[in-house]
């Protein structure tokens, strides 16, 4: 890994920590959609209304994007309903693209009754996202895309858990490369050395990401 990239990660983590995106719960841990229980919590919505901290971010996710894809490799930014579409909308006027975003259900028939906005056939499409867990959604919204004819082969979010089981084989063994500003273990590292985090808590979380599933499972989660 680059010094490069390395401290972008750490830029995007002490990021979110400012917008008090980041949040902490020993007592009551945080149960995900999955069923999954966490004592901890990243809610990237927050990036919507601090425009400082916005702007930032945006432009580190452009420098990722002109260094690991390549602003040519894609004609469309989509993004996922509802949490991706805002970071699309301005990934896709940074780069004066179109955009379009991806249902989490079909509206109506046809194979586009996923899409919302105008996506031609053949065209290469970036998906865009706030955050992924076990990449499961982020699949759904790649078929989608595939089945409403266009090619999608790399989904960028500013966050990733990073640490649930097989979450990493799930999005490659569906063909798509991701691509995350920063992640859990680099959100670790910025909290203690930040003070973000106390020795309790830095513990703790240290013990989630090293086990989550057991971590999960002892805290009334899946």
């Amino acid at each position: 890994m680059s010094i490069h990239l390395i401290e972008r990660k750490s830029r995007v983590s002490e990021l979110l920590f400012e917008i008090n995106a980041v949040h902490c719960n020993l007592n009551e841990p945080f149960i995900f959609t999955s069923g999954w229980a966490s004592p901890v919590y990243v809610d990237c919505r927050k990036i919507i209304s601090m425009p400082r901290q916005r702007r930032e971010i945006i432009q580190i996710a452009a420098e990722a994007i002109d260094t690991a894809i390549g602003r040519d490799s894609f004609d469309v930014a989509a993004g996922g309903e509802t949490a991706g579409i805002p970071f699309a909308a301005w990934l896709s006027d940074y780069y004066y693209k179109p955009m379009v975003y991806v249902r989490k259900q079909k509206k109506g028939f046809g194979r586009k009754s996923q899409i919302e906005g105008e996506l031609e056939d053949g065209k290469k499409v970036l998906l865009v996202e706030d955050l992924a867990t076990d990449g499961k959604s982020k699949v759904n919204f790649c078929n989608a895309i595939r089945e409403a004819g266009a090619e999608v082969d790399h989904a960028i979010v500013v966050f990733f858990y990073g640490i649930y089981p097989n979450a990493e084989r799930i999005i490659s063994d569906a063909g798509i490369t991701l691509h995350a500003l920063t992640d859990w273990r680099t959100n670790l590292e910025v909290g203690m050395a930040k003070g973000y985090f106390d020795a309790k808590q830095s513990s703790e979380i240290k013990i989630f990401l090293d086990d989550p599933e057991t971590w999960s499972k002892a805290h009334g989660g899946a």
